[in-house]
């Protein structure tokens, strides 16, 4: 289990802390007359309370440090079924940034034997394990024998949570990136990883950085996942992100990391991994166009061409326009632009923040385009 960092430690102390403010206001209001015995009674409660539970949240007992989350999270009814929710930190360029790893239970791995791996990106005003009730991605892993990192943005490196994808010149996305790159390699030294079988997926801010994770280090992915994302090379601001996420600008694919390029090559030369996008067509806040942009641009570097748009519905749920990008004689770039969704995870969780259960399955989706590609890497 990785060590908790002093500025985590803090960071945890000043969540709870401002929990248990609000708690303090409530006791306050009603005994005006009683101000002065009311509030010492109240901070003093408030401050040990915030105290033990950042302690609890900084650094886990052996007992709760491998179990599901509980307390605030257990209002999320779908994390996970049975399985081990492992806490940790990796460090990197962008700081420390904490994660969890779901590891399926009864695994009873062969000798030698190693597991794919699936990189979750939740979105901004969300965590990871708000991704994980509401994607259920832990269902099919616990089916299909994989496991599953999702990475936490912190608070002090974005005010609403948001991994920071756009604002190249200031070096924090790519700073980022190589962070979350770090946390699959600390990971894979301690757990059952096959890193040629990792792939990785997002939502929102978090699809944005997958992109860009895929298109900085593609040696390292054998498929992306982008469900409401903004393209990548879009925007070097705040203001022009916004403009980027109403499809306003125009993107531009970022060159590979020059430690994910092999010796003789060009960085322009070497293959991105195949992309899966998912995007509503009622998406008020990331504008669809995105989608199009992203899957052309990621077409045009593998020189693939668009096919036919086929429409495409499962029972009841919305429906689908799909469009396949093929390159010599395989399928490199799915577009799939679901109709009447907003900004949510499609085919979601009922009852959460994000999370639209009238979609298809988009984790469905998404499992079934990587396993291709994880099939393919294990083949070679």
């Amino acid at each position: 289990m990785p060590r908790r960092s002093a500025l985590f430690s803090l960071s945890a102390l000043t969540r709870a802390y401002q929990r248990n403010l609000k708690t303090l206001a409530r006791v306050t209001r009603p005994a005006r007359a009683q101000a002065t015995k009311a509030v010492k009674a109240a901070v003093k409660s408030a401050v040990k309370a915030a105290v033990k539970e950042a302690i609890h949240e900084a650094v886990p007992t052996a007992k709760t440090a491998h179990r599901q989350p509980t307390g605030a999270v257990a209002r999320r009814k779908s994390l996970a079924p049975q399985g081990d929710w492992i806490a940790g930190v990796a460090t990197g360029p962008a700081g420390a940034r904490r994660f969890h790893l779901y590891v399926p239970p009864g695994l009873a791995l062969r000798s030698a034997e190693k597991l794919p791996l699936m990189v979750m990106l939740h979105g901004c005003d969300q965590t990871g394990a708000d991704l994980a009730s509401s994607s259920r991605m832990n269902r099919l892993a616990a089916r299909h024998r994989f496991l599953v990192l999702y990475p936490e943005q912190e608070r002090l490196a974005n005010a609403r949570g948001c991994w920071n994808w756009y604002g190249a010149r200031s070096g924090r996305p790519d700073a980022e990136a190589a962070t979350l790159l770090a946390a699959v390699q600390q990971v894979a030294l301690h757990h059952p990883v096959d890193l040629a079988r990792v792939a990785v997926a997002g939502l929102s801010a978090g699809a944005s950085m997958a992109v860009l994770m895929a298109a900085r280090y593609p040696a390292h992915f054998c498929a992306v996942a982008m469900h409401s994302g903004v393209a990548p090379g879009t925007a070097d601001s705040a203001a022009t992100a916004l403009a980027a996420m109403r499809g306003h600008r125009a993107g531009q694919l970022p060159l590979p990391h020059a430690s994910a390029v092999s010796p003789g090559t060009s960085a322009l030369s070497a293959p991105l991994p195949p992309l899966l996008v998912l995007h509503g067509d009622a998406d008020g806040i990331v504008s669809v166009r995105n989608a199009a942009q992203t899957a052309q641009l990621w077409a045009q570097a593998l020189g693939a061409r668009a096919g036919t748009v086929r429409a495409q519905q499962r029972g009841k749920r919305y429906p689908m326009r799909v469009t396949q990008f093929r390159a010599r004689g395989r399928t490199v770039v799915v577009v799939r632009e679901i109709v009447g969704l907003r900004h949510a995870w499609s085919g979601g969780a009922p009852g959460l923040h994000f999370s639209d259960p009238a979609g298809p399955d988009a984790s469905a989706l998404v499992w079934a385009f990587v396993a291709r590609e994880f099939k393919k890497s294990a083949a070679k």
